[in-house]
């Protein structure tokens, strides 16, 4: 097919005139919020420091084969990357608590059982295929003896009691938890900052958020300050931050990882079903091995282990949602970037990229919303009362203005969005329900099992702080991945755009089918070159 051909049989309907109108009176009044916020930020945020350790560009495979081998010690790779911590986070404020001290003793262990002999090189590659590696995870994700906040400040003094499943497998996988890092309040928002830890900083532009709800993470990745680690998503929130830090995050399959061990928990079957614990580092490569590890024994379901020919491959990809309702325009550093994996696609692999347009991506933030509703009563204001209580968010908003509440103001005004929403089983759920179903039913068709889409991430760079407040639909980007339940990798370009940021794309692929994104992610970092020192500002 030509690139302009449509693979889909309907052509999109044109977007309504008060909806077009709506877009354009948006963008404009985003434009002028961007000036704005310019002049109240200036135009670039502090430097980071440079990156002196060689130890710290390295991946988390090479890592621990190194450390095997005894061409490096897990204390001296625990010890490169505690001394980074301790250099990059009060700038940054990425880092929110950590067992430096613990993990030292488990490196000591870990360097210790290598001399033994005990085991091959080989031994160890298959049952502690990350042993010795410091791993990092965010604050909603549980590590035996940090704290366990979910940036909720009734639980700043809450401390894990025991590992999340995702966490203890890849302990056992001879990983070394050693950072906790920053989230959004109850991680439901885009941009990580709480009452408890404060804000977190993006290394590339300090001025910029790092995204939510697995932003510390993302930035704590980007600033080579942890080898890699573990985020979760149930509407971007690995594959958001990720982009705008210049890293890769892998949202799995849906069911494929357990989630027990976060706060806050699903509340029904369905909602469980979008959200996904996921591998986040500097490094493709990491991504596959770090997937298999904390699938456990669904890992079989996603034959990680076939190899894939990438020219064998079927590709689409799609520019923008179409238009949705208050969601920014694209900007043109990433529609070019799309249009560049496009060309290398066809180039390099001599494989036709076709160009698709689904209709309802313009709907992605009305069918996100209505799919995460359920019957079980409970709602954000419950989440914000620590699943003990509800919170009058009305009340709390008034608070807020007086400086006496202890939640986030984006907190209060999603909660009282929650409420506004449509009902479970109101008609207007049941028909944004069949969208998503109709959507899923046709990308099922179009991906089968060996078919990628390559979409935007994201409309936008990473904005200013407090700046999603005034674009607070635009993680649709992402979200209606989620409520369809199938893979996606973000994966970055390996280049800073016209502002200085990161640039990237996200690789759809269908259920099950998570080995088609990480191949695809792998080929694109041997294109562009994937992560980019944030101290090499080149435009």
């Amino acid at each position: 097919m030509s690139e302009d051909k449509k693979v889909l049989k309907k052509t999109p309907k044109p977007q309504s005139k008060g909806v077009l109108i709506g877009n354009i009176i948006f963008g404009l009044f985003t434009k002028l919020i961007r000036l704005v916020f310019q002049l109240i930020y200036g135009v670039k945020g502090e430097v980071m420091p440079p990156i002196r350790d060689p130890i710290l560009l390295e991946s988390a495979t090479s890592l621990a084969r190194k450390i095997r081998k005894q061409k490096l010690t897990s204390v001296q790779v625990l010890d490169a990357f505690i001394a980074r911590i301790n250099e990059v986070n009060p700038l940054l404020n990425c880092c929110v608590d950590n067992r430096f001290t613990e993990a030292h003793a488990e490196a000591e262990e870990a360097d210790k059982l290598i001399k033994s002999k005990q085991y091959t090189i080989e031994e160890l590659e298959k049952i502690k295929p990350f042993l010795g590696v410091p791993i990092s995870t965010k604050d909603c994700i549980a590590v035996k003896g940090l704290l366990h906040t979910s940036g909720l400040y009734c639980r700043k003094d809450v401390r894990a009691s025991e590992d999340s499943d995702a966490m203890a497998l890849m302990r056992k996988a001879g990983a070394i938890p050693f950072a906790l890092t920053n989230v959004s309040e109850v991680c439901m928002w885009w941009e990580s900052n709480n009452s408890v830890h404060g804000r977190s900083r993006n290394p590339y532009d300090t001025n910029r958020i790092v995204g939510g709800s697995s932003g510390g993470e993302g930035c704590i990745q980007a600033a080579a300050a942890s080898p890699f680690g573990l985020g979760s998503d149930i509407g971007g929130s690995i594959r958001m931050p990720a982009f705008f830090n210049g890293i890769f995050g892998h949202k799995p399959s849906k069911f494929i990882v357990s989630n027990k061990g976060q706060f806050p928990i699903p509340f029904s079957e369905e909602q469980n079903s979008f959200l996904g614990i996921g591998p986040m580092t500097r490094h493709a490569e990491d991504l596959k091995p770090m997937l298999k590890i904390i699938a456990g024994e669904k890992a079989a379901q996603l034959n990680l282990d076939e190899s894939v020919d990438l020219s064998k491959v079927r590709y689409f990809f799609q520019e923008n949602d179409g238009g949705g309702r208050l969601v920014s325009a694209v900007d043109d550093d990433l529609i070019n970037g799309v249009r560049q994996v496009v060309q290398h696609l066809k180039n390099k692999l001599n494989v036709p990229v076709d160009r698709v347009q689904f209709e309802q991506f313009r709907q992605s933030a009305a069918i996100w919303f209505a799919n995460m509703k359920d019957d079980s009563g409970y709602g954000f204001e419950h989440q914000l009362g620590n699943m003990k209580t509800a919170i009058n968010p009305y009340s709390e908003l008034f608070m807020w203005l007086l400086r006496l509440s202890k939640h986030t103001f984006i907190g209060i005004i999603t909660a009282i969005m929650d409420k506004l929403q449509c009902r479970h089983g109101s008609s207007k759920y049941h028909h944004l329900v069949k969208k998503r179903n109709e959507l899923r039913a046709e990308l099922q068709e179009l991906l089968g099992n060996d078919g990628v889409l390559i979409y935007p991430t994201h409309p936008t760079v990473a904005p200013y702080h407090n700046e999603p407040i005034l674009r607070p639909i635009n993680f649709s980007y992402t979200g209606i991945v989620n409520v369809l339940g199938f893979p996606a990798t973000a994966v970055p370009l390996g280049k800073i755009g016209s502002e200085g940021l990161p640039l990237g794309v996200q690789v759809i692929a269908n259920f099950n089918q998570d080995r088609l994104c990480l191949a695809v992610a792998e080929e694109l970092e041997r294109a562009f070159g994937g992560w980019a020192k944030p101290e090499i500002q080149i435009n």
